[in-house]
């Protein structure tokens, strides 16, 4: 399970890494806290860390089911293309919003493979 740990601390590094682009973005497009609005950059910067948020409270908990009811060596993979899909997310939404798809969906495959692995698990362990 240390693969798994570590994937986990590095998503939490890779959103408080986006926080902090956030802040940059804040500064740079004048858009002064609290407002979440202000500037189209500055937005889609905001949006991106937000829905990482969002997609982080299904993540954690289904990557440490997995790793722990099933393997934890292709949970860690898994969170490995998960992060690679936020990065590849941040950089083409701030250019383009149109343009995530590729991001979205290397972000959303393995939550969605880690959560029906995570509850199969379980289940098998229960019975």
């Amino acid at each position: 399970m240390p693969y798994v740990h570590i994937v986990v601390v590095l998503a939490l590094v890779e959103f408080f890494y986006f926080s902090l682009e956030v802040a940059k973005a804040r500064s740079r497009y004048n858009v002064p806290a609290p407002a979440t609005t202000g500037h189209e950059i500055f937005e889609r910067y905001f949006r991106v860390h937000m829905n990482t948020l969002e997609l982080l409270v299904m993540f954690i908990p289904s990557v440490l089911l997995f790793g722990y009811y099933l393997n934890p060596y292709l949970a860690a993979g898994l969170g490995l293309i998960y992060l690679i899909g936020r990065l590849v997310y941040l950089s083409a939404y701030v250019k383009e919003p149109k343009k995530r798809e590729v991001g979205f969906v290397l972000s959303i495959a393995p939550i969605l493979i880690l959560m029906v692995g995570a509850i199969v698990g379980a289940a098998r362990a229960a019975w």
